[in-house]
């Protein structure tokens, strides 16, 4: 079985990622863990900074939280066809957000976490919003991050930007090897160059190593050529009728320029596209 944890805000986002997460893993056995955290925040009152009791945290703070996850599960009992492969958990929580994911992929042995993102509104929207961007950057978890407007079919092709600057441990790219294993799909590999120059020693050898890891796959390797490494994204997403992306966490140059800036005008990807986060 596998375990795959899912926080949620009872939002429209975190309800589409609880959608997409059970067809994701039609075919898989697996335990979902129903997150909800109510955030810590010290409130200062006069002089003083004032902590509620545990009394005041369960009434105020934990049951309602309950209330809302037990409503949650009558609606996913509702609105989801039945899967005997699935089963169905709650955990509500009075804590900092990363902590607490944090001692719940430790406590229930977390394979995954899944979870809605919808980009911060305003003058800076940025792709990713900020509990996602903490969680795929902060936390040592596979994470896959469901846009906001993304609905789930079956994943047939799969992009895997890279640098080739770095090596990748093989239990890093197990997840995704796990993946392709189930969906029967193709893995394109993305090599963004801004100035259209060659690979260097280091590089080629890293591709090689990619190559070899992902014989079994036959993956296809993509030169693109472009200033802006979003802008080439976009373009090989929509030509290849992408369904799924792929990163590894710690490639963090390619990693801020797919996610985190503030220019989206032109950017659909960050709307549609799951995102895979792979961590060592």
């Amino acid at each position: 079985m596998m375990n795959i944890l899912l926080p949620t805000d009872f939002s429209n986002n975190s309800w589409n990622a609880i959608l997409y997460a059970t067809r994701f893993f039609e075919k898989t056995p697996c335990n979902f863990y129903l997150l909800n955290v109510t955030r810590m925040e010290n409130l200062v009152v006069g002089a003083d900074t004032y902590i509620p009791t545990h009394e005041i945290i369960e009434s105020i703070y934990i049951k309602p939280s309950k209330k809302k996850l037990r409503e949650l599960l009558k609606k996913i009992s509702h609105n989801i066809n039945d899967n005997e492969k699935h089963k169905f958990y709650t955990l509500s929580d009075y804590n900092f957000f990363l902590e607490s994911i944090r001692k719940h992929i430790d406590e229930k042995n977390m394979d995954m976490i899944i979870m809605g993102t919808k980009g911060a509104s305003g003058l800076e929207e940025y792709i990713v919003g900020s509990n996602a961007g903490d969680v795929i950057t902060k936390v040592k978890c596979t994470t896959l991050i469901v846009p906001e407007h993304a609905k789930y079919s079956e994943i047939k092709e799969v992009a895997f930007p890279t640098d080739y600057n770095l090596s990748y441990d093989i239990k890093t790219l197990q997840p995704l090897t796990n993946f392709l294993n189930a969906f029967e799909a193709n893995l394109r590999i993305i090599h963004i160059d801004k100035k259209n120059t060659s690979l260097n020693t280091e590089q080629l050898s890293n591709k090689d190593l990619l190559n070899d890891y992902f014989e079994d796959f036959k993956p296809s390797f993509h030169l693109l050529t472009n200033k802006k490494v979003e802008d080439a994204i976009q373009c090989f997403v929509e030509s290849r009728d992408i369904d799924m992306i792929t990163m590894v966490a710690k490639n963090l140059n390619y990693f801020q320029s797919i996610l985190f800036h503030s220019k989206v005008e032109k950017i659909t990807y960050h709307t549609h596209i799951p995102f895979l986060v792979l961590h060592e």
